[in-house]
């Protein structure tokens, strides 16, 4: 007698011992145990008697079997035990009831004989055919014209669990009254009223059988001499194995369409695990690298060393995933000598059992892992390590509990062929992550930590880079404090996404700065902003044969808009070079898009830049930003302008609160660009702060200017200052008077410094130089650059400002 162990090495074929044999009482506990029925199980008599026979049973008896027992009537059918190493042993068993004396109903269980085709073996051609048809290897039954069986071969009573006796006389429905047997029924019926045949498949459990299988059915009407039918044979033929085959090719389709949708590492590998589990494991985890998860290049591994990894996925036909001893997301640790780790270092998918001897010591290293096996009784586990381009990624676990037939080395074929088309995909999200983090830290790296100190006004700003499905852009914002108490306010947006766009936004930023302190005005510095743009784009041309070829006008580009506010006169001058127009919101709470001259994007060069000069009221709000707060693919930028508009008419309140509220408000569900707001509240100098004289374009006038700002320093409370102060106004006079023109203005500001600023009609810039030991001159701006903290000087309307701070006393 054929026993089926099933084994996660696939089926093992063997003898059930002939003196199996074992007694169950009426209450369903145990009575004797033979020695066959140690050897198959492994139990020892005196761990079983006594104890219920439920206990041995890896699934519930066959529907026949259940029902033959409730009616005390003998049954023959496939029964799935399990070992006593926690393995799934299916055999073929027969079940005989005994009587005893107390009216009870014990049943002998031993194996089940196989039927034989009664009566004398004639060597005529009729006896031989009802021989081939009741000796076929498939199942095959007859009915008639009422569909009520009339007879049926050996194979199909050992598929229905019934003997031709139980059965003749009755339609399938009776015989077996549950789906799909009403659908047979219905088929059979409508072969015999049309006479034609039907092919039908179907994959369940049969009643005598306690596994799985696909049936390929064949209705064939059974006609006489005359055509008219008289009943109707069937004939099945088991497919599970081209079942299987197709399901195969259905997952690999699966795989290919689902698999790798985002550049996610974690998303794709919870990708892989949910095609593995709705197509063929009952539970499936993947384990990945460390560095794999952080988007690090993984290092060679060891075989000599433990390996700790991450639990990025894991997906069950259970929910929740029971079967866990590992969270998601949580750290799990490859000793060296186990089959995981030596899985991993030989790069090669394995196929064990989990009675193995090696698998069994991996499982026994955790008791927790002990206690899932046993408990949900897994039975067979494939290893498939992740791989792409010859790197190693991590490790997939497929195992199966609810699915009695082991894996097959069909299964490992298709877990490798799935693993390594998603170890493509991983590697791929790898190093996009890679990239990404890179580019984002470049970016950040280049911008602003924080908004500086500045009695101008308050400054707060966001900056987003943009969702997983998109690189980095090249956005960015900066805050520069001028001389004269101002301060400039720049975003900007360059073209383009990744590591190249963080690096020219690092260009730009660095250019702005630069131009912003020799005090350009906006319209100035947008266009020397442009010019680099235009030979950025020229240096960055597309090589051929090592000539650069001419590059096409705007491969490189960017947007920007620049503010200088002047807290002394409440005056904004602003400029913009493509870039989304400004907002303003007015203390009492109106808001207004400014109406800004557009200006060209930077990079097409030659074109005109305008500023605009705006007066500002105090404590109002202007509000910087970038494209992608207000466009999206799913709604106009005119929509986006409204939603802006409206978070900003808000209650006023703390700057960031206002920035987050703007975000919640305007932000698109998907933002598919990097995203900057910046808000400027503005304040105005206190005019007891501001002292301005002009001056007569006489010598005599640099005493007159020194006894002044003396006495202004002093009325100010820093005597500590008077001298260095009088010391670098009556420099920077004189040199107004003796090389500049009308008007010469001198102007103190007491702000986060002491200010010192001399103005005159003539554009003539000072040059600071070292003036030799016999020299009359030179030494004035010497000494003004060895006082001062800062000094410079700027264009003007008019002509130019010499300027120099002087730190107060005490900072």
């Amino acid at each position: 007698m054929d026993s089926r162990g099933s084994t996660p090495g696939g089926t093992v074929e063997g003898r059930v011992p002939e003196d199996l044999a074992v007694v169950v009482d009426a209450g369903g506990t145990v009575t004797v145990w033979s020695a066959g029925a140690r050897q198959l199980l492994g139990y020892e008599a005196e761990e079983v008697v006594g104890r219920p026979a439920a206990g041995l049973l890896a699934a519930d008896l066959p529907e026949s079997g259940r029902r033959h027992v409730a009616e005390g009537r003998r049954w023959a059918t496939e029964v799935a035990l399990r070992h006593r190493d926690g393995g799934r042993v299916v055999v073929r068993l027969m079940g005989t009831p005994l009587a005893d004396g107390d009216g009870g109903r014990p049943w002998l269980v031993t194996p089940a004989a196989p039927e034989h085709v009664a009566g004398p073996l004639e060597p005529d051609a009729e006896a031989l055919w009802d021989l081939t048809l009741a000796q076929l290897p498939v199942p095959v039954a007859v009915y008639d014209r009422e569909a009520r069986l009339v007879s049926a071969n050996e194979v199909m009573t050992r598929v229905m669990g019934r003997s031709v006796a139980e059965m003749r006389g009755l339609t399938l429905w009776e015989i077996e009254p549950n789906p799909p047997f009403d659908e047979y029924d219905r088929l059979q019926r409508q072969v015999l009223r049309t006479g034609e045949p039907i092919f039908h498949e179907n994959f369940g459990q049969s009643p005598g059988e306690v596994r799985n299988h696909a049936w390929s059915m064949f209705l064939s009407p059974l006609k006489d001499e005359s055509g008219v039918v008289r009943g109707v044979s069937a004939a099945v033929f088991d497919t599970t194995e081209q079942y299987w085959a197709r399901r195969r090719l259905a997952i690999l389709n699966d795989a290919s369409l689902r698999i790798g949708s985002t550049l996610d590492v974690t998303r794709t590998v919870e990708e892989l695990a949910e095609v593995a589990v709705t197509g063929f494991a009952d539970f499936v985890t993947v384990d990945l690298l460390e560095s794999v998860t952080a988007g690090e290049e993984p290092e060679p591994l060891p075989p000599n060393r433990p390996v700790t990894l991450r639990r990025t996925a894991q997906r069950s036909v259970l929910d929740g995933c029971p079967e866990s001893v590992v969270p998601t997301g949580g750290t799990t640790f490859y000793p060296v000598d186990t089959p995981p780790l030596r899985a991993l270092v030989a790069g090669r998918g394995t196929l064990t059992a989990a009675g193995d001897p090696g698998m069994q010591k991996w499982i026994e290293s955790s008791r927790g892992r002990a206690e899932a096996v046993a408990r949900h009784m897994i039975h067979s586990v494939m290893m498939v390590p992740l791989r792409a381009r010859g790197v190693t990624l991590g490790l997939v676990h497929f195992l199966r509990h609810r699915t009695a037939e082991s894996f097959s080395e069909d299964d490992l074929l298709l877990a490798e062929e799935i693993v390594a088309r998603a170890a493509v995909s991983v590697d791929n999200a790898r190093r996009y992550t890679h990239e990404r983090r890179t580019a984002l830290t470049l970016q950040r790296s280049l911008l602003p930590d924080r908004p500086p100190d500045l009695a101008a006004m308050q400054v707060a700003y966001r900056y987003l880079p943009a969702g997983s499905g998109a690189d980095v852009g090249g956005d960015w914002f900066d805050v520069i404090p001028l001389s004269g108490a101002r301060v400039a306010l720049v975003v900007g947006d360059v073209v383009g996404h990744g590591i190249h766009a963080s690096a020219t936004m690092g260009r730009l930023r660095t250019a702005v700065r630069t131009l912003a302190d020799v005090d350009l005005a906006p319209d100035e510095l947008l266009t020397q902003l442009d010019d680099l743009v235009v030979r950025l784009d020229r240096e960055e041309g597309p090589q051929t044969g090592g000539r650069a070829e001419a590059p096409t006008p705007g491969e490189v580009g960017a947007t920007c808009l620049y503010a200088v506010y002047d807290p002394v006169s409440r005056r904004c001058t602003m400029a913009r070079a493509g870039h989304p127009p400004p907002a303003v919101v007015t203390p009492d709470g109106e808001v207004r898009f400014l109406n800004l001259p557009t200006g060209p994007p930077l990079g097409l060069g030659g074109l005109p830049f305008e500023s605009v000069e705006v007066e500002l009221a105090e404590g109002s709000l202007l509000a910087l930003y970038t494209d992608g707060l207000v466009e999206a693919a799913d709604r106009d930028i005119e929509d986006g302008l409204a939603l802006l508009r409206g978070a900003l008419a808000d209650k006023a309140g703390p700057l960031e609160e206002t920035c987050d509220r703007v975000l919640r408000t305007v932000l698109p569900a998907r933002p598919t660009d990097d995203i900057v707001l910046m808000l400027a509240r503005t304040s105005a100098l206190d005019s007891a702060k501001v002292r301005t004289w002009e001056l007569p374009r006489d010598p005599a006038a640099v005493a007159r200017a020194r006894k002044s700002a003396s006495e202004q320093v002093t009325a100010w409370g820093l005597d500590d200052a008077a001298f260095a102060t009088e010391l670098i106004v009556s420099e920077l006079v004189t040199n107004a008077v003796r090389y500049g023109d009308d008007p010469v203005v001198l102007r103190l500001i007491r702000d986060s410094a002491l200010i010192c600023e001399v103005s005159d009609g003539s554009s003539t810039a000072p040059h600071l130089r070292r003036a030799r030991v016999f020299d009359e001159g030179g030494r004035g701006l010497l000494l003004v650059a060895q006082m001062a903290e800062r000094w410079g000087s700027r264009q003007t309307a008019t002509g130019k400002t010499i300027w120099a701070e002087l730190g107060l006393p005490g900072d």
